[in-house]
């Protein structure tokens, strides 16, 4: 077996030249005769260049060849085989990694387990976000969490900036929303997810996500660019944290916004997340409020989605944008809405309301005409943000 990575190497710049340095230097390196008798060794540790292709913009995509006998099933040893030490050499950026379909981790709940927890199989989940991100109490998150899960949301979520902090600890916010939950379950039967947003040195971060799962925590949230792709696979793996992980995309931009070098991001949220053991993963939506193209968007999920995991678009989302994020997504979405939730002219539950309002009402692809919505939470949502 093998890995293919396609880097745009820069233009002006050697392609034949760069791309073998990669497929060597990245791999068995440099050769001397004193080791002739393990020539065969070597060769099947050595990097191939497959092909160069020029681009467009005068650049070239270079293929090179790797062996998984060089890494060690893990994201780590991959991403340092791939691109560690020639990063920084500024020529090059990392446009694709094609990996075998068993390397690595496959979630553990993804989108058919998410939604088995919840119980809901036909529709687009939704999820709200507590805000305002900090300054709330434990007993602000537990009266929140109420009003959303009373309205019918299926998940909510910690902001990820939100750490283990004096005014709000996280096991008192856990505790708050438990105690909610059971309540709104009581009456319904409904159960919503809780993403609570795990933190702290790698040490205390796994203690801390096994105290939170034993006391009642059914779902993570994890910053995984901030802490580490390996962090996130041992999460996955451990059997004592038998709940979704939810992947934040934090500092994706560090790795990828640069048109020229990094890692696209394709790779960084889509490729590298799903095969690193994520459950469902956030990243941006091209309607949403950070500038992302739609191909890109499109690209990570169909990446996530090969490989069971929940995509969540993210950033700006709000219910009038519910019928292009149908059109884009169908069904196995999570719409994640922060504002366009809890800054609902009506208080969170009606921006809950609205939500599934919109999606009771919408047409994919065709825009929300105000006039045509009858007074109620959808209504007061579109005239507040408006559709695209």
């Amino acid at each position: 077996m093998s890995i293919l990575v396609d880097y745009r190497i820069a233009a002006g710049v050697d392609a034949e030249k760069h791309a073998k340095v990669i497929a060597v230097g990245q791999t068995a390196g440099t050769w001397s005769a004193r080791f002739e008798h393990r020539r065969d060794h070597f060769e099947q540790h050595l990097g191939v260049v497959e092909q160069i292709q020029p681009q467009s913009d005068g650049s070239n995509l270079a293929t090179v060849r790797f062996p998984t006998a060089n890494v060690e099933d893990d994201i780590g040893s991959l991403l340092t085989m791939v691109f560690g030490k020639y990063s920084m050499a500024g020529t090059a950026r990392v446009e694709d990694i094609r990996l075998p379909d068993e390397y690595g981790q496959k979630p553990t709940f993804g989108i058919t387990g998410i939604r088995e927890q919840l119980g809901v199989y036909d529709r687009p989940l939704v999820m709200a976000i507590f805000k305002p991100a900090l300054g709330l109490s434990a007993y602000d998150h537990g009266e929140i969490f109420r009003d959303v899960a009373q309205a019918g949301i299926d998940v909510i979520k910690d902001d990820e900036i939100l750490g283990d902090l004096e005014g709000a600890p996280t096991l008192d916010r856990l505790k708050a929303c438990r105690e909610q939950l059971e309540t709104v379950s009581a009456q319904t039967g409904k159960n919503v997810l809780y993403a609570v947003n795990v933190t702290g040195r790698a040490d205390l971060l796994f203690e801390r996500a096994h105290r939170l799962v034993e006391a009642g925590a059914n779902a993570l949230l994890l910053n995984v660019l901030s802490y580490g792709y390996s962090v996130l696979e041992g999460l996955a793996a451990d059997p004592q944290i038998n709940v979704p992980i939810f992947a934040h995309p934090a500092l994706a931009g560090a790795l990828s916004a640069a048109p020229d070098h990094g890692i696209s991001y394709p790779v960084v949220l889509g490729t590298m997340m799903a095969h690193a053991g994520a459950d469902a993963v956030l990243y941006p939506a091209h309607y949403g409020s950070l500038p992302f193209p739609k191909e890109t968007e499109m690209e990570i999920r169909d990446r996530l989605r090969n490989r069971n995991v929940l995509p969540v678009p993210s950033a700006g989302i709000h219910p009038g944008v519910v019928p292009l994020a149908l059109a884009d997504y169908g069904t196995d979405v999570v719409l994640n809405a922060g504002t366009g939730i809890m800054d609902h002219p009506d208080g969170p539950g009606a921006g809950t309301h609205a939500f599934f309002e919109a999606l009771a009402q919408a047409k994919p692809g065709v825009s929300f005409e105000l006039e045509q919505i009858e007074a109620g939470p959808l209504r007061r949502a579109l005239e507040k943000w408006g559709t695209p």
